[in-house]
């Protein structure tokens, strides 16, 4: 076999762990995404301000897709880019998430939360706590310190090595010079939806980190995709909020049927209208979900206690 022609296999091989073809749905299920997708462009055009949505099935790689590679900000959801680049570093020994971290006066910024209650100087918490803090209340100072910690270059490289070159880390948090100066933190709705499949199906990271990783990603927080949902869903997400802009990306472990959602809103003339437009298109997306997870190819769900049987 000639050298190009081994090159073309080992990539299709690696090509066929790393992702799941995406597959044309049953007519039956396919209606129900017409369904969704109808809904998606209603949300779409009663909102004043723009929509960015992806949704991926995760089981048979099939999509929803409206405005998904406009580049938005991401708000506190490049998080999720922050987070993945700090358990790279562990898994290459670059460090542990044991490793202890000493606040200082001078990591305390706007937005910080817990961060500002603590004692400078005095309070040692480890990797993992910081990130914590960073994902479960989405404290600023806690971000800032992890991007010192791994360095902002290298969050994009790891984007670039994923071939994601719409998720940008451009600026600490709270850097208003930076954002006036158009340094602003970006992503596109595939993109957060690939970074998220990515992870989901251990391309990044291996089986011990990247369930670790989805376990501080699912600590409850206030945000929009969990808002109406069984409170006992398993859901991995980080929301984001700035002046205009409303955004929530995540997987919902949703049975047999898990899937990605990323939901990117921005110029909003109300900034409470992003964040509803987002709840309703996560509760649509979860009654298909759901009812593909419980169902058969028929569509019929027989519960633990069905008494209805014939």
């Amino acid at each position: 076999m000639t050298k190009p022609l081994i090159a073309l296999a080992l990539f299709a091989t690696l090509a066929a762990k790393t992702t799941v073809a995406q597959q044309s749905p049953p007519q039956k299920e396919l209606l129900l995404w017409q369904k969704l997708d109808a809904t998606v462009h209603e949300e779409d055009r009663k909102l004043d301000g723009v929509l960015g949505v992806a949704i991926l099935d995760l089981s048979t790689g099939h999509k929803l897709l409206l405005n998904a590679d406009e580049v938005l900000p991401t708000a506190s959801s490049i998080k999720i880019a922050i987070l993945a680049e700090l358990y790279r570093q562990a898994q290459q020994g670059k460090l542990k998430l044991t490793d202890l971290y000493t606040l200082q006066s001078s990591d305390l910024v706007g937005g910080s939360g817990i961060a500002n209650a603590l004692t400078p100087g005095v309070t040692r918490l480890t990797l993992r706590d910081v990130a914590a803090l960073m994902i479960s209340v989405s404290d600023n100072s806690a971000t800032n310190i992890i991007i010192d910690r791994v360095g902002m270059d290298n969050v994009n490289a790891l984007l670039d090595t994923l071939n994601l070159s719409r998720i940008r880390l451009r600026r600490k948090m709270m850097d208003l010079k930076a954002a006036s100066e158009g340094r602003e933190n970006v992503a596109s709705p595939r993109e957060m939806m690939l970074l998220l499949e990515a992870l989901y199906r251990g391309n990044v990271l291996n089986k011990p980190l990247t369930d670790d990783f989805f376990n501080l990603l699912s600590i409850h927080k206030e945000s929009y995709i969990p808002r109406e949902l069984p409170e006992d869903l398993r859901v991995a997400n980080k929301p984001g909020e700035l002046e205009g802009v409303r955004n929530d990306s995540g997987i919902v472990f949703t049975g047999s049927r898990p899937y990605v959602i990323s939901v990117m809103t921005t110029y909003l003339h109300h900034e409470r209208d992003g964040g509803d437009a987002i709840v309703r298109i996560s509760n649509a997306a979860y009654q298909m979900f759901d009812r593909l997870s419980r169902a058969s190819s028929y569509g019929r769900v027989v519960s633990p206690h069905d008494s209805s049987v014939p």
